[in-house]
């Protein structure tokens, strides 16, 4: 695999037969090769995960797919891709012989995506994370904690051979815990945090907190966009 890291949560992952882009909404794309596929991914309607631009992508690469969360209206999507555009529920599967693709229930908006292509497992979370927020009532917190570890627990004794998770830094002394529940759930070989709002330094945070010690060599550090991982 080759894995490029764009901006916030998008990242674009080249496997032998395909190349998959999670949450493209702004920032330099690479070249891409016209003999594979290429995945497009939206795992909600926020602006900062979806945007029409990425339908501008289908007069550069015409054998296009899009797997767009079932919370992204079907008007966004131009008459020229509504042929190569499918939508995708929490439990749903979608597949073409080439990429499996199966929907997670997000704690947000939308869904997570965990992929199968060529062998592999990859998982991107979208905005699927334990949101503890500091100032949130108890009982909110508490409902959050037990939705989130609800629906990773569907994913109980999976390998994911990439992870992108949110490590958000504006959770405060709470941003690792969407990680540190995953790991207890799925085995995951390469973490990449994401959703970290141009704070670069949120993997080297979670490295230095004792929870992590049976994880932290797993975990990506980013410097940049553009920054790119032969695996």
């Amino acid at each position: 695999m080759k894995i490029t890291y764009i901006h916030h949560s998008a990242f674009l992952v080249e496997t032998e037969s395909a190349y998959l882009l999670f949450d493209y909404f702004q920032g330099k794309l690479p070249e891409f090769s016209e003999e594979k596929p290429l995945y497009v991914f939206a795992s909600h309607r926020h602006p900062d995960h979806f945007s029409k631009v990425i339908f501008d992508l289908e007069e550069k690469h015409p054998n296009i797919h899009y797997i767009l969360a079932f919370d992204i209206w079907s008007k966004r999507v131009p008459e020229s891709c509504k042929e190569k555009t499918r939508f995708l529920n929490p439990g749903q599967v979608l597949d073409d012989g080439t990429l499996k693709v199966e929907g997670f229930k997000s704690t947000d908006e939308g869904v997570a995506f965990w992929c199968s292509v060529d062998g592999l497992g990859i998982y991107h979370a979208g905005d699927l994370n334990h949101w503890y927020w500091d100032g949130e009532a108890p009982e909110w917190n508490k409902n959050m904690t037990k939705a989130y570890r609800e629906e990773i627990a569907k994913m109980h004794g999976r390998t994911a051979d990439i992870a992108f998770l949110p490590l958000d830094p504006r959770l405060g002394e709470y941003f690792y815990l969407g990680i540190d529940d995953f790991v207890r759930e799925v085995d995951a070989k390469l973490i990449f945090p994401m959703h970290f709002w141009g704070e670069y330094d949120v993997a080297e945070r979670l490295k230095q907190l004792p929870c992590s010690a049976g994880y932290r060599e797993k975990v990506m550090e980013i410097h940049e966009e553009s920054e790119s991982w032969e695996i």
